[in-house]
């Protein structure tokens, strides 16, 4: 099932943005073998990343590990790497060598810094790619420094949708072409591109660089997170004119002390009195009196508490296998859904058999 069905993909074992694309490629049917290293430490039981999957261990420092990668190299439609440049040349399976034996192979290259650069060799993790982009600055309180946002804006923002973006949009060039291609995806280009918005409302003279002081990074108060009386929170995202109406009405707001939405200057001093509002109530009460109405409205769920919320259930966001609840694939299609191989987690095979079913 799903509109990837019979795409056959190879995964190199890593960590991070590779593995999830992995993932969203099996989700949407195609046929994904990991590559396991014969020293795997990053392993966990249980690893949601790996469902839908086969696996094989193999000793890239071997000849025959070597050559066992190479064959099925051969047979695939796409090669995913996550390794710093060289590396796959080294162990004799860069792009010339697979593509030599495989012309029509999408060669998918995932990093931090890039395959070139000054800074291409050199140790990373998420919080240092997005640094530089100038998207880890932006978030955050005035007077702290700036949080780092779990990995999810580079990793996987900056990283995986851009890897998977670019190996489709070489699968479709293919089609017409017959070639394949190489795919340098790095996340901080991926960030930066993450960013465009920011650029265009700074040139507008909407956005500053300064943390805190601007419509979406928590300077406006219809545009942030609140404390509930009970110690929870709630968010509130009243942008537009209708909606900022919607939410006085339902908040009980003084209409005059209001009645300027977009005057920065006042904004410091109306959102000590949104916090003060909202301290009065619990958060269920506020979902009550807001949820469902367009006040731009949600309750701030931790991520079990998610899995629980009525929208998401009404959805079935969430599926469980095994006893372990975790996100469904996305997004949705209408004749070729994706589906989940609940019993296979990167379950081990063995390289003879993958060979033979992509015979």
């Amino acid at each position: 099932m799903g509109p990837l069905k019979g795409l056959k993909v190879i995964e190199m074992a890593a960590i991070g943005p590779v593995p999830f694309a992995g993932m969203l490629l099996a989700d949407m049917g195609a046929d994904v073998v990991l590559l396991d290293r014969a020293d795997a430490t990053m392993t966990f039981a249980g690893d949601i990343m790996r469902r839908g999957k086969r696996a094989i261990t193999v000793d890239m420092k071997s000849a025959d590990g070597v050559a066992t990668a190479q064959n099925l190299i051969n047979k695939a439609d796409i090669l995913m790497e996550g390794y710093r440049p060289g590396v796959m040349e080294r162990f004799g399976i860069g792009p010339d060598e697979c593509m030599a034996g495989n012309p029509g192979l999408i060669y998918g290259r995932m990093t931090g810094w890039g395959q070139s650069g000054p800074l291409s060799q050199t140790a990373g993790h998420d919080i240092n790619y997005i640094s530089i982009t100038g998207a880890l600055n932006a978030m955050g309180r005035s007077n702290e420094t700036p949080p780092p946002p779990l990995n999810l804006v580079g990793d996987y923002g900056g990283g995986s949708m851009f890897l998977v973006m670019g190996i489709l949009a070489a699968l479709h060039e293919r089609s017409s072409s017959g070639k394949g291609q190489v795919i340098d995806a790095a996340i901080t280009e991926g960030t930066a591109s993450l960013m465009t918005l920011f650029y265009t409302m700074h040139r507008a003279g909407m956005w500053s660089t300064r943390r805190q002081s601007n419509l979406l990074d928590s300077a406006a108060h219809f545009y942030d997170t609140y404390e509930t009386s009970d110690g929870k929170f709630i968010s509130l995202g009243a942008i537009e004119p209708q909606f900022y109406a919607l939410m006085k009405e339902k908040m009980g707001l003084d209409e005059e002390l209001f009645a300027e939405q977009n005057n920065p200057a006042k904004w410091p001093q109306l959102k000590a009195e949104v916090a003060d509002v909202v301290k009065t109530k619990s958060r269920e009460e506020w979902c009550e009196i807001m949820e469902g109405t367009d006040v731009c409205f949600a309750p701030v769920l931790d991520y079990m508490e998610a899995t629980q919320h009525h929208h998401m259930q009404a959805r079935e966001a969430y599926i469980k296998i095994d006893d372990q609840v975790q996100p469904a694939p996305a997004p949705r299609f209408s004749r070729t859904p994706s589906t989940v191989d609940g019993a296979n987690l990167g379950a081990e095979t063995d390289a003879a058999k993958v060979l033979k079913d992509w015979a």
